[in-house]
């Protein structure tokens, strides 16, 4: 049986940014983490620990790879 996938996933770094998604959605490109803890509060995802895996999936990198 397959892993399910966390809801939220952050993609490698690209210019300066990183791709975030929420339940598959695009939500947008974080500069670093304050962008990705205002994505997730639009989400109603508010105080989440963003070392959570079993929440977030950190691609290329944790959540201290921003440059």
């Amino acid at each position: 049986m397959d892993k399910q996938q966390p809801p939220v996933v952050v993609h490698p770094l690209v210019e300066g940014k990183r791709l975030v998604k929420i339940h598959d959605q695009s939500v947008g490109k974080a500069r670093g983490l304050d962008d990705l803890v205002e994505f997730l509060r639009r989400a109603g995802l508010e105080d989440m620990d963003v070392d959570n895996h079993s929440i977030i999936e950190w691609r290329g990198g944790g959540s201290g790879v921003w440059a």
